[in-house]
This record gives C-alpha cells, structure tokens and sequence, in this order.
C-alpha cells in the first residue's frame, strides 16, 4: 500500500511544472521550487524502506530541479547501496569526465569500481584523487585498493608514508590492521600503535586497537597498561571496571585499593579490600560514608564494627559509646543476627549492661538458634553475672557445634569451667 501511495504521489509530483536554476548559485538551505520540500520526504521515505533505486531517483529529481550538488550526492549514494555500480561510474563520468575538481564525486566512482571489481582502474583513479586530495580518507581507499589486490607489504608501505607526514591515527590504525591480520606481523602492529602512544597519546582509536591486540595475544599486563592510560582519557565506569578485574586476577591488592580510593568506581569492592586486609579504620570511615549516602542500617552497623576492630584501646568508654549507639540505631531499623549479637557481646564482656547484653544475644539466637558463636555469647553473659552452671551448660552445646574450637571460645570454656569447679568447690565446704 505504501508503495502505491508513493508511486501515485511521484508521479503527481514529477507531471507538475518545474523551474531549473541551472546558473544560479543556491544556498544549500534555500528551497528552489514549491515541491522541494515533498520530494525530500519521498527520498527519505524511500531509504527508510531500503527502495534505493526509487530514493536515488528522487535525489535525482531534486538535483536536475534545483541544482544542489547535496541532492546529486544522495542520489549517488543511493545508487552504490542499491548495487548499481556502473550505473553510478556513468553518471559520475557524465557530471565531471576526466576532472578531479569534486573529490566527493571521484570518490563515489573510485567506491563504485572497487565493489565491481575493476581494481585496477579503481587504483589508478585513487592514486591520481590522493595525489591531489592529499587527505586522510584517500589514503585509506588507496591502501584498500592494494588489500584487496592482497598487495599487503604495497598497502603498508603507502600507508606509512602517508602517516609520516601527519601522524594520523586513523591511518595508523589501518596500518596496525594490515601487520596484524594480513601480514602476521604481531610485534611491529603493537610496537607501532605503542610508539605513537607515548609520542603522541594513547586516543580512543589506538587504545581500542591496543586492547584488541593485546586481549587477543593474552598478554594482561600490556592489557592493564593501556587500560590504565584509557580510563585518563576518558574517565568511563566500565574502563575501570576492567582495570579492578585485572588487578583482582593479579592478586595485586595494594594497587587495586589504590585504584579503587583514587577513581571511586565501586566503594563496595574497596570496602570489602579494606576488611581483607584488616585495614578497619579506613573500613570504617568508608562504611559510615556509605551509609550517608545510601541509608542502609547495614552499613551503619558495619562501621560500627569496624570501629570497635581498629580502635587499639579496646576499653576507651568514648569509642564504646559510639560503637554501641550506632548498633543499637542500626539493630533498631534491621533486626540482623550479626549485629545483634555483637552489640550483646560488647555490653556483655565489658561489663557495660550484661542482662541487656544478653537479650540482644536472645534475639540473635531466634533467628540463629545453633550458632556457636551466639551461644558462646550468651554463656560468658551468665559468667560474668557469676551464674557459672549455666554459663557451662550453654557453652557444653557450643564445642560440639561447628566454631566450637574458636580461640575465643575455647578460651571462655576454660574460664567458665574453672568457674564452676569453684563454686561447687564452696557449696561443698559449706
């Protein structure tokens, strides 16, 4: 249906009258004739549904009607998409014959012969174009020309001389390409994009080859490099994320926590850096940071702990009283077992509040009622209130349970059952 309305509409359209300004010169934007407008939307229309014979016809009609070099050049195009390549050659050949003044034309003819494989008039005409041109586009359709002709060793060596003169990093990238695949040269394709690197800067386009050659070659440390001087171009999230997965692969912890501080790219993974390595200061200004920003009680309770684990005066009553308060807030939002059993252990072993120790202890064992470590937590409770038979009888369940040979907790047995070897000791005297 779509055609025929479009074909009916042409035809209407092309019966009308037009007026040709043949010699006058017309702005790109002025519109010529009252149609001008219609007939662009036919020629788009015509693209978007892939009819390029029809769109190349518009295109065509706009430029015999209007004189725009805009419209001819569409219509060219339009004729290289739909396959019809001596088509295109003719009617470039008719617009300018031998003459090399229009390049954008040249170069529709030069792609025309290249696709219909008359290589050699192709070379012969981007050799004259490039000479003239001289600009980087030409060079890269002569050194396709000589691919093409697998006159590799032809191709590169005109592509180096072209990139001497500029140093153009679209030429070089072609010229690593050719080393690279066609000619097998691994080292100097690699040692060429890196030399221009360092002189010059490693851009998106010699970067980006360099991590395909080097992804390619499995060589993670040249990998790391080039991400490395990347992610200074650009900054982008998912260049660091290769970078942190890099020096995760190496087991290179110092610089991946160095990476991590300096980029800010996942606050997480360096909070989880930070606890491996037992570095709980910066643990725990990281978690109390995390927190502020995203309010989750988790982080809160984290930073808690991990405050209390750094501090070397582990009875310092200002640092306890602000472990305990930021548990307690955090416990109060999130009844997680973990935190509340610390929390219940702190007010426990330092004698701060045993009994409310305990119940918080009660309510991690609800949640967790054969964990060793809540267990052993609820014993020392009843040591320190001095009931030292069911501090034992507790702490008897925990060695036979998983964690039951922690040094902790072997520890606290010990205590409890000299405790209670005593007192029945006393009740015997008595």
């Amino acid at each position: 249906m779509i055609k025929i309305i479009l074909s009916l509409s042409l035809a209407l359209l092309f019966s009308g009258c037009f007026v040709k300004f043949a010699d006058a010169e017309v702005k790109p934007n002025e519109k010529v004739f009252e149609q001008e407008d219609a007939l662009i939307l036919f020629a788009l229309r015509a693209e978007e549904l892939k009819q390029h014979d029809a769109a190349s016809s518009i295109f065509n009609t706009l430029y015999e009607k209007s004189n725009k070099k805009e419209y001819l050049y569409e219509s060219l195009q339009n004729d290289l998409f739909a396959q019809k390549y001596e088509r295109a050659v003719q009617r470039v050949d008719a617009e300018i014959g031998e003459k090399l003044e229009d390049f954008k034309l040249v170069r529709i003819k030069i792609i025309a012969l290249i696709n219909d494989e008359k290589l050699q008039e192709a070379r012969a005409l981007a050799l004259a174009l490039v000479e003239k041109s001289k600009e980087v586009d030409d060079y890269l359709l002569v050194s396709e020309i000589y691919v093409k002709q697998k006159k590799f060793d032809t191709a590169v060596k005109y592509l180096e001389s072209a990139y001497t003169k500029d140093y153009n990093e679209k030429i070089l990238d072609k010229i690593s390409i050719i080393l690279y695949v066609n000619l097998q040269r691994n080292k100097d394709a690699i040692a060429q994009l890196e030399t221009h690197a360092r002189v010059h800067g490693c851009s998106r386009i010699i970067c980006t080859r360099l991590i395909g050659f080097y992804s390619n070659e499995n060589n993670v440390d040249g990998l790391l490099s080039i991400y490395l001087r990347f992610y200074e171009l650009e900054k982008n999230d998912e260049i660091a994320k290769k970078i942190v997965q890099i020096y995760a692969y190496q087991k290179d912890f110092l610089k991946l926590m160095s990476f991590l501080q300096d980029s800010g790219v996942d606050d997480d993974l360096l909070l989880q850096v930070y606890i491996n390595s037992k570095n709980y200061p910066d643990a725990a200004l990281l978690a109390k940071k995390l927190y502020e920003e995203r309010g989750d009680s988790n982080y809160l309770a984290q930073s808690a702990i991990f405050e209390y684990e750094g501090y070397k005066d582990k009875n310092s009553k200002e640092m306890l009283s602000s472990v305990i308060a930021k548990l307690k807030k955090a416990v109060a939002g999130d009844k997680k077992a973990l935190y509340l059993n610390y929390l219940g252990y702190l007010l426990i072993d330092h004698s701060i509040n045993i009994k409310e120790g305990m119940n918080y202890v009660r309510e991690a064992l609800k949640i967790e009622p054969n964990s060793a470590y809540y267990l052993d937590s609820l014993a020392w409770g009843y040591y320190k209130l001095g009931d030292c038979a069911k501090a034992y009888k507790v702490i008897s369940r925990v060695v036979k349970l998983e964690g039951g040979d922690d040094i902790e907790v072997v520890k606290h047995l010990k205590a409890i059952k000299k405790c209670k070897e005593k007192q029945e000791k006393g009740k015997k005297k008595r």
